[in-house]
């Protein structure tokens, strides 16, 4: 499942989206399945980890494997990492990044996820030293930020920047938050994935159509986004970032949508 814009941006950029299947509830970064992928027409390949919407953060094996597959590689491929949610972290968790393993490596980092303030478009793209053309492709990124205009920071944004990378939202309670979410549903009987990063937690539709849970969901004033848009049907999102209260408030709700389900199946 990816972040629902890669695609759009991929074909208004007349480029072709090849969809690499992403299994849950393990959701392993598939290798195997992205080399079977590769042909004389690929160019680059994009990867996210933490990864929106499963939580799962890959491992320095995965990464040096995927490395070893893009080095095999009979053409140039480029590596577009997307951290957004590097510093969204749990359990005492390390960020690996993909640039360490494969030199034609761009970082995509946002602080909007760090922040929660994703209005606020500002972070940055980076190029390892030892990246091929790295001059050519930053005036490229330079030129092609300045004509789209709003991909350009304004002065106070840009003269924040120093204290932007200093803040972060209080991952702690992120975690607190995710324990507490992924207990409860578990022992009601909903099979949830439990997140290594970012502040989502995935959790499977009790029926086939998620987009009609969800509004089940919502008659109870709980508001989740179903899998559908992310091209995972039968599986819905639910964010961290509501307050504990907020959470404690939509349990029941999640209970009660869940017995439904159960009751119109008994009949």
């Amino acid at each position: 499942p990816p972040w629902f814009f890669y695609v759009p941006m991929i074909i208004s950029n007349g480029a072709k989206a090849i969809r690499v299947d992403f299994e849950p509830p393990k959701f392993e970064l598939p290798v195997d399945a992205i080399e079977w992928h590769i042909t004389a027409r690929t160019r680059a390949i994009i990867i996210n980890t933490p990864h929106n919407p499963s939580g799962r953060v890959f491992t320095p094996d995965e990464l040096e494997s995927l490395a070893d597959v893009l080095h095999r590689a009979h053409h140039p491929i480029y590596l577009i990492s997307d951290e957004s949610y590097n510093r969204i972290l749990y359990d005492g968790r390390k960020h690996e990044s993909p640039v360490r393993y494969y030199d034609r490596s761009f970082l995509i980092y946002t602080y909007g996820k760090t922040l929660v303030a994703p209005g606020q478009r500002i972070g940055y793209i980076a190029m390892p030293p030892s990246m091929p053309d790295r001059e050519e492709l930053r005036t490229a990124l330079f030129v092609a930020q300045s004509i789209t205009g709003y991909a350009y920071p304004n002065a106070l944004l840009q003269y924040a920047m120093g204290d932007l990378e200093k803040a972060s939202v209080d991952v702690s309670a992120l975690q607190r938050r995710r324990d507490r979410i992924v207990g409860a549903l578990d022992a009601m009987g909903y099979e949830t994935v439990k997140p290594e990063g970012t502040f989502y937690v995935l959790v499977r539709s009790p029926l086939e159509d998620d987009v009609a849970f969800t509004k089940l969901l919502a008659k109870e004033n709980v508001y989740v986004l179903p899998g559908r848009l992310f091209e995972l049907p039968r599986w819905f999102r639910i964010s961290l970032t509501g307050n504990d209260d907020m959470v404690e408030r939509a349990l029941p709700g999640f209970e009660r949508a869940l017995d439904s389900v159960r009751l119109s199946k008994l009949s």
